[in-house]
């Protein structure tokens, strides 16, 4: 009996190995790991209390941001300079505590830029009143 030459040509071993879904799931590996690395090496620095009573001697210092974006410090009303050199201060007293409050309708890029002076100024004693005005 003779066979056909084109059903012998269909049944032979492939000689070439097929790499398309090796691919597609390297691409998705690829994708998984181009989105979970960024998630797990985001920190942010914070210096948390290390325990102990806190001193009895610390005086505590208002900073406040009201609602129209003006600051005051200890109740008294400051500039942005002003306060600056005045954090500055603040930050070189060991005794020192400051509490930043901010009114409930002031614009977040202008408490982002009052912390980021704060921070600059070598603040490390920082606390924070009035939260619950943020809170949904």
């Amino acid at each position: 009996m003779r066979r056909n030459p084109a059903f012998a040509l269909e049944h032979r071993p492939m000689g070439e190995l097929n790499i398309t879904p090796l691919i597609d799931v390297m691409l998705v590996l690829l994708v998984m790991f181009i989105l979970a690395v960024p998630a797990a090496t985001h920190e942010v620095e914070v210096d948390l209390p290390q325990g102990g009573t806190p001193p009895l001697d610390r005086v505590e210092h208002r900073l406040e941001l009201l609602r129209d974006g003006s600051l005051r410090l200890d109740g008294v009303a400051m500039t942005d300079s002003a306060a600056a050199a005045r954090l500055r201060a603040l930050a070189d007293d060991p005794k020192a505590l400051l509490v930043f409050r901010a009114d409930g309708q002031a614009r977040y890029e202008r408490a982002d830029q009052v912390l980021a002076e704060v921070k600059r100024a070598g603040v490390t004693r920082l606390g924070f009143e009035g939260l619950a005005a943020f809170r949904q």
